[in-house]
């Protein structure tokens, strides 16, 4: 096979893969259909690699061994279909990363919670004392990690995008917190290709691997069977008791794995929220696998301090309490939003509709939310679907539009919570952009 490279797409997954391939002594080339950041095109020429920005050229595929495709880049692209129409492997960079570390592997995916467990768990490891990257979908991609600061352990979460290009990879521990309805567009309408996608992390676990999943969850618990996997499974669940495994009761979460216990008072948690009791559990059964001990584990889920743009207390303000949930890109993250709050809610949402299903979301709109402020160009099925819930639905084009509309429609004791339920690219470059614009708009209120 030939050693050329040809890398689609150009932010941090494509250009890591491309240091990765250019510091294993490949011969290598990016292209991307937009115009390069800044701050990759400085990578790629410090590091002598070519590339072309502002389309693909399809002839640069002739000759090649292999395809890295971004995460972002749909197979139904026309570039993605030359190449595999033309016998071309079409992988993802995780896939590839894979290849050019020995390192111990937990990789966690999920509809939702995945982000705040896989940072959970990097924070039990460094605690722990083990020399630990974070890569995947959160921070530096995979790929550049291994290039540049290789670790002996990772926790990596890992997109259904991701996990569509893996042919081999495999880790070590899988972690499967929950499907629900998500990036329906990317899959014709069809959840049953969604459900493919996430299952995926467990293609290549072996014997000696071990798989941590949510019993609760419905898809999970009707598409996952021993015969499933050969791995040893560890599933977790609010009201099954799982040994091995994790469960609760009496107000107590208790994890039973390698002969061993810990139990934790649930009001001990640093995260609070039915779904982050889910995501305690299964970071803390990912620690004892690894062998941190139970001090470590315990003081870990009781100190960790969350992450950005998820349910991120901003400010208060004349008695109204602003958060950032800007990482909410679904219904059922929302959900999980909404749920988690115990005053009125002023509801900022909306954005780039994935085949939502708000139905979901009615009960909690009527008990909890007093106005709905959208920020979206397209803002007619949240109309559509909340217009007999709530009595003030009011629109707006700009970030600081929706925090001042947000403002005035809030009461003392009142919250303002940006939770979209949508993606953000109508007005915003991702959802840190949406959240940090929304947290500077309030500062500036």
């Amino acid at each position: 096979m030939s050693k050329r490279i040809i890398i689609l797409g150009g932010g941090e997954s494509g250009a890591g893969a491309a240091v990765l391939a250019k510091t294993r002594g490949l011969d290598v080339f990016l292209s991307d259909d937009g115009m390069l950041k800044k701050e990759y095109r400085d990578l790629l020429e410090d590091y002598n690699i070519p590339f072309e920005e502002g389309g693909h050229r399809q002839d640069l595929l002739v000759g090649a061994g292999e395809v890295i495709k971004s995460p972002g880049i749909p197979d139904s692209a026309p570039v993605v279909r030359f190449a595999a129409g033309n016998g071309l492997p079409v992988i993802s960079e995780i896939e590839f990363a894979g290849r050019f570390t020995d390192a111990f592997k937990v990789c966690i995916t999920g509809s939702n919670g995945k982000t705040t467990t896989t940072a959970l768990i990097h924070h039990m490891m460094k605690k722990a004392g083990l020399n630990a990257g974070l890569a995947g979908n959160i921070g530096n991609s995979f790929a550049r990690m291994v290039a540049e600061q290789d670790h002996e352990y990772y926790s990596l979460e890992l997109s259904s995008f991701q996990l569509d290009g893996i042919t081999s990879f495999k880790p070590d521990i899988a972690i499967l917190l929950n499907i629900t309805a998500d990036h329906l567009d990317r899959y014709d309408n069809d959840i049953s290709g969604y459900i493919g996608s996430k299952l995926r992390i467990i293609k290549n676990l072996g014997e000696n691997d071990s798989f941590i999943w949510c019993s609760d969850d419905e898809i999970l618990h009707r598409e996952i069977t021993e015969g499933k996997t050969s791995a040893r499974h560890y599933p977790f669940s609010l009201t099954t008791k799982h040994q091995p495994g994790a469960y609760t009761e009496n107000d107590k979460m208790i994890i039973t794995s390698q002969n061993n216990n810990i139990e934790m008072a649930l009001e001990e948690l640093a995260l609070k929220g039915k779904h982050n009791i889910y995501n305690s559990m299964a970071a803390g059964i990912a620690g004892q696998l690894l062998r941190i001990r139970k001090e470590v584990i315990r003081e870990s889920l009781s100190d960790f301090q969350g992450i950005e743009h998820r349910l991120e207390p901003v400010l208060k303000i004349r008695g109204i309490e602003f958060i950032n949930d800007s990482k909410a890109t679904n219904v059922n993250s929302t959900w999980y939003g909404l749920e988690s709050m115990n005053n009125k809610v002023v509801w900022i949402a909306g954005g780039i509709d994935k085949g939502n299903d708000y139905s979901a979301l009615d009960r909690l709109v009527r008990e909890k939310v007093r106005a709905i402020v959208c920020l979206g160009k397209d803002n007619s099925k949240i109309i559509n679907a909340f217009s007999g819930a709530v009595s003030t639905i009011v629109e707006s084009s700009s970030m600081q539009e929706a925090v001042r509309s947000a403002y005035y429609l809030a009461n003392n004791g009142d919250t303002v919570l940006l939770s979209p339920a949508c993606a953000s690219f109508d007005f915003f470059e991702n959802y840190e952009d949406r959240g940090r614009q929304f947290k500077n708009c309030v500062r500036n209120l």
